[in-house]
């Protein structure tokens, strides 16, 4: 086995969108590669077939789903990020949250001393942790 690889299947062609998005409020992230669909498909001309991102060290995968489909993403597969400071995590939290959901409002927990649990805008969880 080489490697694993999150892959996470977006509709509405918004892969490209979202891979910019996570990209630009993670340090140290860019975008890899992108596949797109050419006139034969699959799916619209120009949607990501294929795209790599990386967030620090860990490498994702995505694509704009040609087929659309009764699912979409759960918050019991998330993202998790271990943050540095107060300022990361909360500047953070506000990014994801902006036109998601807040899943677990930022605060202490047992769990950790600082911590929130959201869906972004595109419907992926991500869990931020105050190390």
């Amino acid at each position: 086995m080489k490697q694993v690889s999150p892959f996470l299947m977006f509709q509405d062609g918004k892969a490209e969108e979202a891979m910019n998005f996570y990209t630009s409020i993670v340090d140290d992230s860019q975008i890899s590669e992108i596949k797109r669909a050419g006139k034969e498909g699959p799916g619209e001309e120009g949607e990501i077939v294929q795209g790599t991102f990386v967030l620090k060290d860990q490498e994702f995968r995505c694509m704009d789903s040609s087929i659309k489909h009764e699912f979409d993403f759960t918050p019991s597969f998330s993202i998790f990020l271990e943050c540095d400071s107060e300022d990361e995590i909360e500047e953070l939290f506000q990014k994801l949250s902006d036109g998601g959901k807040v899943l677990m409002p930022l605060d202490k927990y047992e769990i950790s001393r600082k911590f929130g649990w959201v869906n972004d805008r595109y419907g992926v969880s991500w869990q931020l942790n105050l190390q």
